[in-house]
């Protein structure tokens, strides 16, 4: 009988039984990790793309393409963890020509309040800039420098002349992050909301992909009877 390894020796592994492989952005790292150890979720493995890719919207289709691609033979499921992110349903298009599931929704600010939270506020709060931990951590890094107001500030005006507020969308309890979160709008000129969501549409999202389970109010699921 040929076992696993020989089969795996000579590049003809059949896919990890039960395993799960997540191709994310890495943007939702820090939250993907929370709710694999809050939820003992060690059949998913997490595999992050670069964060800076929703700088070019355009480049998180070959670069999942090429990942999916890549794992294909060696995970039962592999799951993509983005929302269309600006690629105008290419996204969706390209995951469906794969045979690969990912996050529904247009954005992450949408499945992490909720989609559907967040499209009934569309028409009221489309006046609003949205941060989350990881873009109030990252603040220099993906809004201020790419939009060149390091070295320009008399563009923020003319960028963010029409926006109201500032809404920070907490994905957790952190003073220092809400401080940060806080002073990144006044350096917009705008005002501040701080909105906790925790981690909405993607934790029940996962819970899904890691196999029929319940989310609690701590982000932690049950599993669900057989």
């Amino acid at each position: 009988m040929i076992d696993d390894v020989t089969l795996s020796e000579a590049g003809l592994a059949p896919a990890r039984s039960g395993r799960i492989l997540l191709i994310a952005c890495g943007a939702l790292a820090h939250e993907i990790l929370a709710l694999k150890a809050a939820n003992g979720w060690t059949h998913l493995d997490l595999q992050c793309l670069p964060a800076k890719l929703h700088l070019w919207p355009d480049r998180i289709i070959p670069a999942v393409e090429e990942a999916v691609a890549a794992a294909r033979g060696d995970y039962e499921t592999v799951f993509v963890v983005y929302a269309d992110c600006g690629t105008g349903g290419l996204l969706k298009a390209a995951c469906d020509r794969l045979g690969v599931e990912m996050v529904e929704g247009p954005h992450c600010y949408a499945f992490f309040e909720g989609n559907a939270a967040f499209a009934e506020r569309a028409e009221t709060e489309f006046d609003a800039f949205y941060l989350t931990d990881f873009l109030v951590r990252q603040f220099d890094a993906f809004v201020w420098k790419p939009m060149g107001l390091d070295r320009h500030p008399e563009l923020r005006d003319m960028y963010f002349g029409n926006y109201r507020k500032l809404v920070y969308q907490a994905q957790t309890d952190d003073p220092a992050l809400d401080a940060k979160a806080e002073e990144c709008a006044a350096r917009l000129g705008l005002a501040y909301e701080r909105r906790f969501t925790g981690y909405g549409d993607l934790a029940t999202t996962l819970a899904r992909v890691a196999g029929q389970r319940e989310i609690g109010d701590d982000g932690g699921v049950d599993q669900l009877p057989l």
